[in-house]
């Protein structure tokens, strides 16, 4: 700055991870811009010097200054207040759910190599007689031992309900004709850790959903958007932490870019491709607005209207996916407009605004 006499200066990087979030920090404390170069900007850029696919230490810093300079960067957003929260919240509970599911899948293998009868006697494995069952006495030969009684014992002592002598002594008979391995330490330990492991997982979940429940209500205007038929708190918390403030943004356009579901198409003299969805943004708000237009359509029948409304038209009637697709951008200006407004959902209203006259 002092060699160039020049009186700001704008910092860029190519974001990694989460290393660069520290810095950013210093930077905004210091007053200093820091800006971001999309990583695949910089992949296809890198050989427009040299005509040379070679990556560096030394050759992407350079790529990066040009692609700052010529302007084709974009600032970063990082949320704060509640806003923060509910993303840090959000981020943590699909890692968690990602464990929980993991350990749900190792715990059926682990029955169906040692007591496959199991599922015979529950229509849900994770029950909380089952799991008690399974920490106590997990093999049926642990099972024969305590004997119907045992069984009944350990539920009645942790005054389990729904579960009685009766349930007691299918266990027993399944037990009696297994065709599973024969476990032994390393099979009950093993099962053990699981056992123990998935209860914690979901007692975690369990707190965090309640806490993301509490947050995602300190947004304004949240309400309203809950209030509208097919919109679930899962929802509204999966949009909340993947968009932050809403006030950031001008047009729901922006919106829909960001979750990747913007309408792209390649074409070339003669050639014209077909239009899809980007696919490049947030993928969770992406899949988040994808189910959300799902229990929109079964539940809220004037997007149920929508939907059918894109298949059935005259001109250019959509396929099932584009459909889908349509109702989600729908979805997005919705809760723009809700979260932006603060006003109510009004179906007549909207079922005008999708009406086209060829419709008629």
């Amino acid at each position: 700055m002092n060699k160039t006499e020049m009186k700001t200066v704008i910092v860029g990087c190519e974001p990694t991870g989460c290393y660069w979030l520290t810095f950013q920090k210093f930077l905004q404390d210091h007053d200093i811009q820091l800006v971001t170069v999309n990583p695949f900007a910089v992949n296809r850029s890198k050989e427009l010097d040299d005509n040379s696919p070679e990556k560096s230490d030394l050759k992407d810093p350079k790529t990066i200054a040009l692609l700052v300079k010529d302007g084709r960067y974009s600032t970063s957003y990082l949320p704060s207040g509640v806003y923060a929260e509910i993303r840090e919240a959000s981020v943590c509970r699909d890692q968690l759910m990602k464990q929980h599911v993991r350990l749900s899948n190792q715990i059926q293998g682990w029955l169906q190599k040692f007591f496959p009868e199991y599922f015979e006697c529950y229509a849900a494995w994770d029950s909380t007689s089952g799991l008690m069952l399974l920490k106590e006495a997990p093999l049926p030969q642990d099972i024969l031992r305590i004997g119907a009684g045992g069984i009944n014992q350990i539920w009645r002592d942790a005054k389990v309900r729904g579960a009685g002598i009766k349930r007691a002594q299918t266990l027993v008979e399944a037990a009696q004709n297994s065709v599973g391995l024969e476990g032994g330490e390393a099979a009950r330990l093993e099962i053990w850790i699981l056992i123990n492991d998935y209860i914690l997982k979901a007692e975690q979940l369990r707190r965090l959903d309640e806490y993301l429940e509490e947050k995602v209500k300190e947004v304004p205007n949240v309400e309203k958007l809950l209030a509208i038929k097919g919109v679930g708190m899962s929802t509204v918390i999966g949009f909340i932490a993947e968009v932050g403030d809403i006030g950031r943004f001008t047009d729901p356009k922006q919106i829909q870019k960001l979750a990747g579901l913007e309408i792209v198409k390649k074409s070339s003299g003669k050639k014209k491709g077909q239009p899809r969805i980007s696919k490049r943004g947030r993928r969770k708000l992406r899949r988040t607005m994808y189910e959300s237009a799902r229990a929109l359509m079964n539940w809220n029948p004037a997007f149920q209207d929508v939907f059918l409304y894109y298949r059935n038209r005259q001109k250019n009637p959509l396929g099932g996916m584009q459909a889908k697709i349509a109702v989600a951008c729908k979805a997005i200006r919705v809760f723009y407009v809700v979260l932006q407004t603060g006003c109510d959902f009004d179906e007549e209203k909207f079922r005008k605004d999708i009406v086209r006259p060829e419709a008629a």
